[in-house]
């Protein structure tokens, strides 16, 4: 009986090490270059991005508005951020305090917030900010949005029996300014909402939402009919530009979520004989709300504290802008996927590094 060839043996196991170096060797090139390639599309990005920005900034420079709202009354972001502010003991107070605070700004949750729900839309008029914040409720209009769960979860600690943690979060915040959340706070996460599920309207520099206008069996729109709530908000350009990781804006996912497809009327006359068309509420700019199909609010109106803020001078803007506006929008959403893409070929190329040196 023939003896197995020890050589032989050998040289086929160095050739399997050879080939398998080989091999470990090209997936580290390739990992490499893709990387390399990846990051010289997101520098191109960013460059993009940032000479459109300039362009942006100039317009705005040269297009400074105020907030007069017809009455000689002003309203603005600011004046509502101060409404918030005097609710001292609420969660939205404190966030706003932080917000505003440079030595707190960079904490984990106000970078991943995008702020209380009060101060993230305009309205044209008195008359809808009011109906429009009464319809959400002052818990809603106070509620902070997020970005992602990690914002959420790091807005409150928990100790291991379950129960809050006063010294993490925007509890101990509070607390090293003296001051304590009472009760719960509604907190809104973006990632978790189901967005709207349709187009927009062409060529509308607000991007609104192409819904069909309710219409009667005869098929004419019901009169005094002015538009939906969620198309009647107006964001401002660094509001219409954000994107969640989804690549949805605010207007169909937060905007979407709170009013859906809530009609909005000049009179509770006009609002009440649309009401075969209302499925999913209605409100009047004289004071008439109806919750839902079937379910009206009756008695005086409650007048909200916290109400969105006024549009100052004129909303229209020029076409260049508006196509400018909407492509810094798509290029930071085309920039974040490019991110997420070069921190998996990283992860691959530091697994391949490092099985490749337990083989030497």
């Amino acid at each position: 009986m023939s003896q197995p060839n020890s050589d032989t043996d050998t040289n086929i196991q160095l050739n399997q090490n050879d080939a398998n170096v080989d091999n470990f060797t090209n997936q580290i090139k390739q990992h490499e270059e893709n990387i390399e390639f990846l990051n010289s599309q997101s520098n191109r990005l960013s460059e993009s991005v940032l000479d459109l920005q300039v362009g942006l900034g100039r317009y705005h420079s040269g297009n400074v508005v105020t907030s007069d709202n017809g009455n000689g009354a002003f309203r603005t972001e600011e004046e509502t951020v101060e409404q918030i502010l005097k609710k001292q003991n609420s969660a939205a107070s404190i966030f706003c305090w932080i917000k505003a605070n440079t030595q707190t700004s960079n904490l984990a949750f106000v970078k991943d917030a995008l702020g209380v729900v009060a101060t993230l839309a305009r309205v044209v008029n008195d008359d809808l900010s009011r109906i429009l914040s009464e319809y959400v409720g002052l818990e809603t209009m106070l509620a902070i949005v997020c970005s992602t769960n990690e914002g959420v979860k790091a807005l409150e600690k928990y100790d291991p029996e379950g129960t809050i943690n006063c010294n993490g979060g925007l509890h101990g915040i509070g607390s090293s300014i003296g001051k304590v959340i009472n009760g719960r706070f509604v907190v809104i996460c973006l990632e978790d909402l189901r967005p709207f599920v349709g187009g927009f309207v062409d060529e509308d520099p607000q991007k609104k939402l192409a819904i069909p206008k309710p219409k009667f069996p005869n098929g004419e729109c019901p009169p005094g009919f002015l538009d939906y709530a969620v198309n009647m908000i107006h964001l401002d350009s660094n509001r219409l530009s954000y994107l969640t990781t989804t690549g949805h804006g605010l207007r169909e996912t937060l905007f979407y979520s709170l009013f859906s497809r809530l009609q909005i009327y000049k009179t509770r006359n006009e609002m009440m004989l649309a009401l075969p068309c209302i499925t999913d509420g209605a409100l009047s700019l004289d004071g008439g709300m109806i919750k839902k199909s079937g379910i009206f609010a009756c008695g005086s109106r409650n007048d909200v504290e916290v109400k969105f803020p006024l549009i100052g001078g004129e909303s229209d803007v020029p076409p260049d802008y508006t196509e400018a506006e909407g492509m810094v929008r798509r290029l930071k959403w085309e920039t974040s996927k490019l991110a997420a893409d070069i921190q998996r070929e990283q992860q691959l190329l530091d697994f391949r590094k490092s099985n490749s040196t337990s083989q030497d």
